[in-house]
């Protein structure tokens, strides 16, 4: 079984034309509110987005460009900006920014940014979002390394993100010790954080109050649930789940890094329950120490949902997306054969369910329909839609050599966009927004 009907392709329009620079969608929410408008980022292969200073977007009908934001001083080694989501709510994008003291011997690092937001009617205003304050005594709600990958709840007052910490990075080049543990964390537009800078342009307040939630670990305890890295994670639903109880419980689904028993590391899927107040301590500070990450809010639970270490083909992967109304969680795992396939999970736990059925990897870009229980991701270089349980899929780009990544779906679930990497006259692919209508 081939598990896709291809008797569907749908009409491919191409939005940007400029071949001399890309138009990344990176994986996020690129839709503003009113569907109009896709925003990207501009960074190259070689520089990546430590040497990209524009945020671009272009209009879904007449391809008219704009840039919402750019850099004053782009250098190789930074700022640096990439990487943009639009809010669900908004007329406002946030993206990564590296920080403004960027120089050749202290360049764009992981653990060397925030997260900045735009409004549409005020290019060029930079709104910082997360605090920074590296320098004892630390600062409750801010952080003291770099968020990446951020993203707006669907009711538009959290933003989620992962996390990278400049203190332990330090540690880490010290000791050789693994203590830079990618990590996940949350921004609540609740109260701004001010911060005495000690070091100008490395710390500075923010508008959002922001924790870690995810305990990560240098070495996990082999055949226990510690974890030594949390990424590919995702809000679930627009504003979180229904629990045991029945109530919305807010949260995030990711892939963390357990070790099973031989100590062999595996990616497993997992779930962190959110409270709603993020401003109480639990037995530890917030804020962190010198020595130790800043520690997840009192009420924050760490569940694990897969199970796979024992199985013949251990792991999951991808960034664990969720449906509109929270009650599945789709991500990639091998099924008996050892193919890749997307399987869907409860965030209440339970056995994975298998939804896809093909003879090959599929390679990614799970994306859920915005109000239906389908979804699409990419498998032989194609845009496949999936009704979930349908088991056989709908085809939807026609066959093309040229690399397809990071589908989103419009609001009102009707467009796709995603990117196709097409080769310019020198032969150097640049990426190219592309639309499809369903």
């Amino acid at each position: 079984m081939s598990g896709c009907n291809h008797n569907s392709y749908k009409k491919e329009i191409q939005l940007t034309h400029d071949f001399s620079y890309n138009h990344d969608l990176d994986n996020n929410d690129n839709f503003s509110p009113d569907d109009q408008w896709l925003v990207y980022d501009t960074r190259t292969e070689e520089g990546g987005i430590g040497a990209n200073g524009i945020i671009e977007k272009v209009h879904v009908k007449t391809g008219e460009k704009k840039i919402l934001y750019q850099t004053k001083e782009q250098t190789p080694y930074g700022p640096g900006v990439g990487a943009a989501s639009y809010s669900h709510t908004e007329n406002q994008v946030i993206f990564i920014h590296g920080l403004n003291n960027c120089s050749p011997e202290r360049p764009y690092e992981q653990w060397r940014r925030t997260g900045v937001i735009v409004r549409d009617n005020a290019p060029n205003k930079p709104v910082f979002m997360d605090a920074r304050d590296s320098s004892p005594p630390f600062t409750p709600g801010a952080l003291r390394g770099g968020t990446h990958r951020h993203e707006f709840s669907g009711d538009g007052g959290w933003i989620g993100f992962t996390y990278n910490d400049a203190l332990l990075k330090k540690m880490e080049d010290e000791t050789g010790i693994p203590y830079n543990l990618r990590t996940i964390g949350v921004s609540k537009k609740s109260s701004p954080v001010l911060v005495t800078p000690s070091i100008p342009e490395e710390d500075f307040s923010g508008e959002w109050f922001s924790v870690l939630v995810v305990k990560v670990v240098p070495q996990p305890v082999p055949g226990s649930d510690e974890i030594s890295r949390a990424a590919g994670d995702s809000w679930i639903g627009n504003a979180g789940y229904k629990n045991n109880e029945g109530h919305l419980q807010r949260a995030r689904a990711f892939i963390g890094t357990v070790k099973n028993k031989n100590g062999e590391e595996v990616d497993e899927v997992f779930v962190v329950d959110i409270p709603e107040d993020i401003s109480l301590p639990s037995n530890t500070p917030l804020e962190g120490t010198a020595t130790t990450m800043p520690s997840p809010p009192k009420g924050t639970q760490q569940r694990r949902l897969s199970f796979t270490t024992e199985s013949k083909f251990p792991g999951c992967e991808g960034i664990v997306r969720s449906s509109f109304d929270g009650s599945m969680l789709a991500f990639i795992a091998r099924d008996q054969q050892g193919a890749k396939q997307v399987f869907t999970i409860s965030p209440l736990g339970g056995t994975p369910t298998q939804q896809t059925f093909h003879p090959t990897d599929v390679t990614g870009g799970i994306r859920w329909h915005p109000k239906e229980k389908s979804l699409v991701y990419i498998w032989q270089n194609a845009l496949v839609h999936l009704r979930v349980g349908a088991k056989e899929g709908q085809v939807l780009t026609h066959p093309s050599s040229f690399p397809l990544s990071n589908p989103v779906w419009s609001h009102d679930g009707k467009t796709l966009a995603f990117n196709r990497s097409i080769p310019n006259k020198e032969g150097v692919p640049k990426k190219q927004i592309f639309v499809l209508q369903l």
